[in-house]
């Protein structure tokens, strides 16, 4: 019970902010990257700068939304498995009572 706590109270939430973060972290890369290729004299140069930034981020959020989703997926299986368990709790319960 302890981790789907931790869960929903800490691991999903930081995910998402850091979903957030990185959005915002991406709109002002993409700022730089237009402005640096206007004010670029190296067009080429500029564009390849421009790549590996696309890159790093695609990878940055690739990571972010594997980590929500394994957390969000740990968070549905430990539910199951509570919800799984009850009817078997509730019935030997009943067993017990005259």
């Amino acid at each position: 019970m302890a981790e789907l706590q931790m869960l929903l109270e800490e691991e999903i939430p930081a995910g998402r902010r850091a979903l957030l973060d990185s959005f915002t972290n991406l709109e002002r890369v993409a700022e730089y990257c237009e402005s640096n290729y206007v004010q670029s004299q190296d067009k080429h140069r500029a564009l390849e700068e421009t790549k590996n930034y696309t890159t790093q981020s695609l990878a940055s959020v690739a990571y972010l939304i594997n980590t929500l989703a394994n957390n969000v997926l740990q968070m549905l299986d430990i539910q199951a498995s509570h919800q799984m368990e009850e009817p078997r709790f509730v019935s030997s319960i009943t067993h017990c009572l005259p």
